[in-house]
């Protein structure tokens, strides 16, 4: 048993030794042939976005206006906010508070007496629009519907 353990540590031995002469030789051989240039490792992206080895042909560019580049996201002042019904669910007069549930889903919106009509009652239909708050989304705008 004491030979087996000794016949396998020579052979372990003898495997990191071919393993350090080949790491050894690969080094030797990077050293005497150096990798492709720098100019070799560059790719270029045609105008259809495909990578390929040549440079782009200075005289195919076109020229692009700024106007015509459409923006993803368009502007805030851009964009009208959509009118939204619902009903006073709930209002404080002593608070000023109260909240509308939306009429085409279940969400609910909290509303500031400063944006609604001084007549304004639990049960009445109403149009809104929404703004985001502290704690999500306000009703504001807020108009008698009859």
């Amino acid at each position: 048993m004491n030979m087996a353990s000794t016949f396998n540590k020579k052979e372990i031995e003898k495997k990191k030794q071919q393993k350090r002469r080949e790491k050894e030789q690969k080094r030797e051989e990077r050293k005497n042939n150096p990798a492709d240039s720098f100019e070799d490792m560059i790719a270029y992206v045609d105008e259809n976005g495909v990578i390929t080895n040549t440079p782009p042909d200075p005289t195919n560019k076109r020229k692009i206006k700024i106007e015509s580049i459409a923006v993803s996201t368009p502007k805030k002042e851009d964009m009208e906010d959509p009118i939204l019904n619902g009903r006073v669910e709930h209002f404080n007069p002593d608070k000023g508070y109260g909240f509308i549930k939306h009429t085409g889903s279940t969400d609910k919106y909290f509303f500031h007496v400063s944006s609604a009509p001084a007549s304004i009652k639990e049960g009445n239909p109403v149009s809104f629009e929404l703004e985001r708050g502290k704690k999500g989304m306000n009703a504001i705008n807020i108009r008698l519907v009859n």
